[in-house]
């Protein structure tokens, strides 16, 4: 949470007044994947990217008028050490061994993007004139995405009765 969210957020609470004053500018902010769509065993990740989402589009709408643009790129697995070495994990605990198998086994044989491929992507986000405020880097988020939010449709219209009943 404090890199992911709060890191982003205090970065970016020094940048806009800057952004402001000069009449405008772009921010970028790093979320992901999961930051769309919630992984079993990474709770805690899915929670700082979703709260950045969520800071990023209420930002956005907030400095628009000053002419600062806001982008959240949500990019999909990378060929990096983020799960390795370089990661702080709980011990695991054996009641989740076949959450983690099921993990493994999903990501077996996919090959992930390396880290440089995004480059000539966010250099060409950057300078458009008309940014998105979202962008997914790779192909791999799509079906994730549209996965997610057709169950959450699918969800929602299935109880949209109950949902009424508590207008009164």
């Amino acid at each position: 949470m404090e890199t992911n969210f709060l890191g982003a957020v205090w970065v970016t609470q020094a940048a806009v007044p800057i952004l402001r004053g000069q009449g405008g500018g772009h921010i970028i902010q790093v979320s992901s994947i999961g930051g769309v769509a919630a992984f079993p065993l990474l709770g805690i990740y899915n929670a700082s990217k979703w709260a950045l989402e969520g800071f990023s589009e209420a930002l956005a709408q907030e400095v628009a008028p000053a002419g600062v643009r806001v982008t959240v790129v949500e990019p999909g697995p990378y060929g990096t050490d983020w799960s390795g070495s370089s990661a702080v994990q709980a011990e695991p605990l054996p009641a989740y061994d076949s959450v983690r198998e099921a993990r493994r086994s999903a990501a077996a044989g996919r090959q992930p993007a390396g880290p440089g491929h995004t480059a000539k992507a966010m250099l060409a986000l950057v300078d458009l004139p008309e940014p998105p405020l979202r962008l997914f880097l790779g192909t791999y988020p799509y079906p994730v995405a549209e996965k997610a939010y057709a169950q959450r449709l699918d969800t929602w219209h299935q109880w949209r009765d109950l949902a009424a009943s508590a207008d009164g």
